[in-house]
């Protein structure tokens, strides 16, 4: 399946949210039929403003804890908050989320043959003892802790759209998305992209947690997006796939290029529990499979978001 066939109807679970609204658009820009799902728990109406002004596009109120009432040929699954902030607010609502929407795609699969592109999440890596990650690393994970409810939410999600694949031959296919950032990002998603932007544009220091040496990989949403419509280009995958950009930087590196473009102070504070000291993609397997390589620099993409963040402060300092 390609996605330079004929229009297919799609659906976008999560629509509403930060990477699903972006996926929204793109589908649209390359002629299919989109169909949004979501229940608008993390997500908002405003990111698919755009979206809404195209025929072609059907929002739909839905929790993916129920059935799915649709018929489409492929669902992108993006409904899970995806942040900190927001995953640990309510975990019993994180971790159903992720595994009872596994469950029932699998059910539409069985009976509409539709693809399944599933959002998993580096989390599943957890605090990794093999640096940098490939998909056969299985992981290095606390399943007790405050983040498991969507570390292991999403790990669950995975197994069960493996065994569907064992044992009725359903066509999922697997992202292992790694840290990504871009503009609608929510102000208040604990990110640390959007921490650091927000509280450089209220002329607040910027908080690092721990030594500011732990690293992570940033990758722009536009080039995530690049990744992720071509999962569909290959006739069929049998893993999972890891989705980011491999250029690694130190927490510290990140808020000094935001204090360069806005100026400001760090201030340290201590480190959270099970956050992980180091965070990078092997992305060798979507370079072979799906010709990805990112191409967006942070410098650019931190302009991109603070040209994005930048009237959003604004209107909440005049409330």
């Amino acid at each position: 399946m390609g996605l330079g066939a004929a229009r297919k109807t799609m659906v976008v679970t999560g629509a509403a949210g930060f990477l699903g609204s972006h996926l929204v658009d793109r589908l649209l820009d390359l002629g299919h039929e989109v169909i949004g799902l979501d229940n608008l728990v993390t997500g908002t109406l405003e990111n698919l403003a755009t979206a809404g002004k195209n025929p072609r596009f059907h929002f739909e109120m839905h929790d993916v804890r129920q059935p799915l009432r649709v018929h489409p040929q492929v669902v992108f699954n993006f409904a899970c908050p995806a942040s900190p902030v927001h995953y640990q607010y309510d975990p019993f609502f994180t971790l159903t989320t992720s595994v009872m929407a596994a469950q029932h795609l699998v059910e539409l699969a069985r009976s509409t043959r539709a693809v399944i592109v599933q959002a998993s999440t580096s989390e599943v890596y957890g605090d990794p003892a093999v640096h940098p990650q490939t998909e056969d690393y299985w992981g290095h994970v606390n399943p007790i802790g405050e983040r498991s409810c969507y570390d292991e939410g999403k790990r669950c999600a995975e197994t069960f759209f493996f065994d569907a694949k064992r044992r009725w031959g359903i066509d999922a296919r697997i992202i292992r998305i790694f840290n990504t950032y871009g503009p609608r990002m929510a102000l208040d998603d604990g990110r640390v992209v959007s921490n650091f932007v927000v509280q450089a544009l209220r002329g607040e220091s910027l908080t690092l947690y721990g030594d500011g040496n732990q690293t992570r990989s940033f990758c722009y949403a536009s080039d995530l997006i690049d990744g992720i419509v071509s999962m569909l280009n290959p006739a069929s995958i049998d893993g999972p796939v890891n989705l980011g950009n491999p250029t690694e930087f130190t927490i510290r590196q990140l808020a000094e290029r935001v204090v360069a473009e806005l100026g400001g102070e760090l201030t340290f504070k201590p480190l959270p529990a099970d956050d992980p000291k180091q965070r990078k993609p092997d992305i060798s397997r979507a370079r072979a499979l799906l010709n990805f390589d990112p191409k967006v620099s942070l410098e650019e993409g931190l302009r991109g978001v603070i040209a994005d963040f930048r009237p959003r402060v604004a209107a909440t300092a005049a409330r």
